[in-house]
C-alpha cells in the first residue's frame, strides 16, 4: 500500500478520490463534518500538486448537492454512487466507467473500506493507486493495538455482539483488560466470557440503558492506570439519549493523557459534543471498518491498493 506522497508528478493528471461523505444531513445543513474535514489534507495535497481532482463519494439520505460545498477549488464531485449505479453490486462495468475518468486512484475512504463495493475494491485494480493521507493514518494509528503499551485498556461498548465477538477473543491475547458495556454486555455476559479474569462488566444490571455511577468510577480508575486505550462503541443506549456514562468516560480518558485510539459513530459524537478532539492521540473516522481491521489486521480495500 503506497501513499499518495509515493505517486510522484501529479501535474495535469486526473485522479479519482473515493472519499467517504455519507455525513448527516438536515434541512440543507451538515450536522457533522468530521469524515469530510478528514479527508481535505489529501484533496488539498492534489489540488496544490496540481493534478485535476474528481471526488467521489456515497450519500445515503439528504440533499447531495450541499456536498459542492466541500469541495476544494478546481474539484469536481461526481454524482451520488449510490442508487442503482452497481457500486454495491461490485459492478465491473460500473468500475470500468469510474476507471475510464481518471489516470490515479486514491482511497480517502477508510471507513468504507471494509466493503467489497466497485469504486474501493475493482476501481484500484484498473488505475495506478494509493492510499490518502488519511488513510495511512488509519492504519498506521490503528496498527499500534497489535503491539501496544501495557497496562492495555479495551473499551468495547455498542451492539452487535455476533460480530464483535472475534474481536474481543482476538484481544483476549493482548489487552490487559477488556470491559464490555452498552447493549454487548447482556449478550457477552450469557458466554463464557463471563469467566474469563480479564473482562469486566457494567455493575449493577447489566441490562441498564445506561451504565452507574459505581461503573463510571471503576473505569476512571482503570483509564488512570492504563498506558494505552482503546475505544470504540457507547456504553449506554446513546441513540435514545443515555449519553451520562459515555460522555464520562470520554471526559476520563481525554483527562488522563493516556495514549488513546477511539472510534464508532456515537463515540466521534460524545467526544464532539464535549469538544474533545485534540485531547486523543487518534480518532478514527470508521466504525464497522475500524472493528474489522482490529480483528484482521487488513480489509479489502487495503488489499485492492496492493
Amino acid at each position: 500500500m503506497k501513499s499518495i506522497k509515493e505517486a510522484g508528478d501529479l501535474k495535469g493528471k486526473k485522479v479519482l478520490v473515493r472519499v467517504d461523505w455519507n455525513v448527516p444531513i438536515q434541512d440543507g445543513v451538515v450536522l457533522d463534518d468530521f469524515r469530510i474535514k478528514k479527508s481535505q489534507e489529501t484533496l488539498e495535497y492534489l489540488t496544490q500538486a496540481g493534478g485535476e481532482v474528481l471526488i467521489a463519494t456515497h450519500l445515503e439520505e439528504g440533499d447531495f448537492e450541499v456536498l459542492k460545498n466541500f469541495v476544494p477549488l478546481g474539484a469536481v464531485l461526481l454524482p451520488n454512487l449510490r442508487g442503482g449505479s452497481g457500486e454495491e453490486e461490485n459492478s465491473e462495468e460500473f468500475a470500468k466507467s469510474l476507471a475510464a475518468q481518471a489516470e490515479v486512484y486514491v482511497n480517502e475512504a477508510f471507513s468504507v473500506s471494509h466493503r467489497k463495493h466497485a469504486s474501493i475494491v475493482s476501481v484500484p485494480k484498473l488505475l495506478p493507486s494509493f492510499a490518502g493521507i488519511n488513510f495511512v493514518a488509519e492504519v498506521e494509528n490503528l496498527s499500534k493495538a497489535f503491539n501496544p503499551t501495557h497496562p492495555f485498556l479495551f473499551i468495547l461498548g455498542g451492539a452487535k455482539f455476533e460480530t464483535k465477538a472475534p474481536l474481543i477473543h482476538k484481544f483476549l491475547d493482548i489487552a490487559d483488560e477488556i470491559f464490555i458495556g452498552g447493549l454487548n454486555a447482556a449478550k457477552a455476559y450469557e458466554t463464557e466470557l463471563k469467566d474469563n479474569p480479564k473482562i469486566f462488566f457494567p455493575h449493577g444490571d447489566i441490562k441498564a440503558l445506561d451504565v452507574d455511577e459505581e461503573t463510571i468510577k471503576n473505569l476512571q480508575f482503570k483509564i488512570n492506570n492504563s498506558e494505552f486505550i482503546l475505544w470504540n462503541g457507547p456504553v449506554g443506549k446513546y441513540e435514545d439519549e443515555y449519553k451520562k456514562g459515555t460522555l464520562e468516560i470520554a471526559q476520563a480518558i481525554a483527562n488522563s493523557g493516556k495514549e488513546s485510539i477511539v472510534g464508532g459513530g456515537d463515540t466521534i459524537a460524545a467526544i464532539k459534543e464535549l469538544n474533545l478532539f485534540d485531547k486523543f492521540s487518534f480518532v478514527s473516522t470508521a466504525g464497522g471498518a475500524m472493528l474489522d481491521f482490529l480483528a484482521t489486521g487488513t480489509l479489502p480495500g487495503i488489499e485492492a491498493l496492493g
